[in-house]
């Protein structure tokens, strides 16, 4: 960032579909293997889509004790996973930190949606006096970043923010404000979300925001393509450990990419619709990329919003154009959610991980299912095959309903 402290990313936790931790995260990604698939769950009787992308294989008792498993909702058991993988990552011994300088800052769109339902459920049936003593502390957004402070005894700043898509964008670029203005000298970042129950899905089933691609769920996610009918809705978690440079280096801490820009922005235009041609996509772009210093040129990959609903990647397209001009032709984009769905609140972190592999290992992940080029969709969305490529600096935008725009940039250290 041009003004404050240095901010640099040292650890990285991840929990999604394609896999739990950063390996095997990245290696699903390279080889554009798709996670999605029908839903197990819950029943989907009477819904339009039956598409998700579950998580299958986590047990939060590696993380967390059996009792405080029964007393957090899953958004949380997801959240301190891949909290304690990302500190772990970055080498982060808190016995040697002055807690009061060590902060967190997790949100996510939609919290405890899955305690919600189960404890409405048992009111219904067995009446109010059955209801969880934990309901209310399993169910606000804030637990995540307040249940991973305790556990790390971390007392710097610590809250939540919560907007839609754009969460664990939010989250990243808030933290790395806070660290540049000296009020921390590492934050905990990022975002969860486990809304994949009945009502969640139902939720976004009665939107028709998702995809009804039923009998080929593994093509269900086909961002910028022509055929694109729709979001698939997952799971996750993804959490950076953010520090200020000096910090990082005298300990010693593997410094794995930068922050340079961010930007946030709000459309002001509608609950669920992007404004006109990306108009607040666009601003969001050029305040991250004034924030860094630099120009459309300095950019290398972009890691697009890319959410595979028409209207989205539309517009995101036009958002791109308007900003980076001719260069938008050259630069590569992709869309990592073509692979693992939306993670809502939890998709910026995933992605801006996704950005820091692509600087690590010179490739950028593809964009998969993109078979029928769409006339309004016309960049290199790096289509089906993963790319060879040195990149240094690498944009990452997120969107959430309400009209909430986040971009991250970072750079090569």
């Amino acid at each position: 960032m041009k003004n404050g402290r240095r901010v640099v990313i040292t650890g990285l936790g991840v929990l999604a579909p394609n896999g739990i931790g950063v390996d095997r995260f990245w290696d699903g990604l390279v080889n554009g293997r798709s996670a999605t698939g029908t839903v197990t769950a819950f029943k989907t009787d009477g819904m339009n889509s039956t598409v998700d992308a579950e998580i299958k294989d986590f047990d939060p008792t590696q993380w967390l004790s059996v009792k405080d498993v029964r007393r957090t909702d899953r958004f949380v058991h997801l959240a301190v996973a891949a909290a304690m993988m990302a500190v772990q990552n970055a080498g982060l011994d808190m016995n040697a930190e002055d807690p009061n300088r060590v902060g967190v800052l997790i949100g996510s769109g939609i919290g405890g949606i899955q305690t919600i339902c189960v404890e409405h459920a048992r009111m219904i049936e067995q009446g109010p006096r059955r209801i969880s003593p934990f309901l209310i502390p399993m169910l606000i957004i804030n637990m995540a970043s307040g249940q991973v402070s305790i556990m790390l005894n971390a007392k710097g700043p610590n809250f939540s923010i919560a907007t839609a898509c754009a969460t664990a964008s939010h989250s990243i670029g808030e933290a790395t404000g806070l660290i540049a203005g000296g009020e921390a000298d590492v934050m905990v970042a990022g975002g969860s979300e486990a809304a994949l129950n009945a009502l969640g899905f139902g939720g976004f089933c009665a939107m028709k925001a998702l995809s009804t691609r039923n009998d080929a769920p593994e093509k269900a996610s086909r961002p910028f393509d022509l055929g694109r009918d729709g979001f698939v809705m997952g799971e996750g978690a993804g959490i950076v450990i953010l520090e200020e440079y000096g910090h990082a280096k005298k300990r010693g801490a593997p410094m794995q990419a930068e922050i340079v820009g961010y930007g946030a922005t709000a459309d002001a235009y509608h609950m669920t619709a992007p404004s006109p041609c990306g108009e607040g996509g666009a601003r969001c772009m050029l305040t991250a990329l004034q924030s860094a210093g630099m120009n459309p040129e300095d950019i290398g990959y972009i890691n697009a919003h890319g959410t595979s609903t028409p209207l989205n990647d539309k517009l995101e397209t036009e958002a791109i154009k308007a900003v980076f001009g001719e260069r938008a032709y050259t630069v590569p984009v992709s869309s990592t959610k073509s692979m693992v769905g939306h993670l809502l609140g939890a998709a910026g972190a995933v992605e801006i991980i996704a950005g820091v592999k692509t600087i690590q290992t010179g490739v950028i992940h593809p964009t998969i299912n993109y078979e029928t080029p769409d006339p309004e969709c016309d960049l290199d969305y790096v289509p089906n095959t993963a790319r060879e490529a040195k990149v240094d600096t690498v944009l990452s935008n997120s969107l959430g309903f309400g009209g909430h725009n986040a971009t991250l940039i970072i750079k090569r250290v």
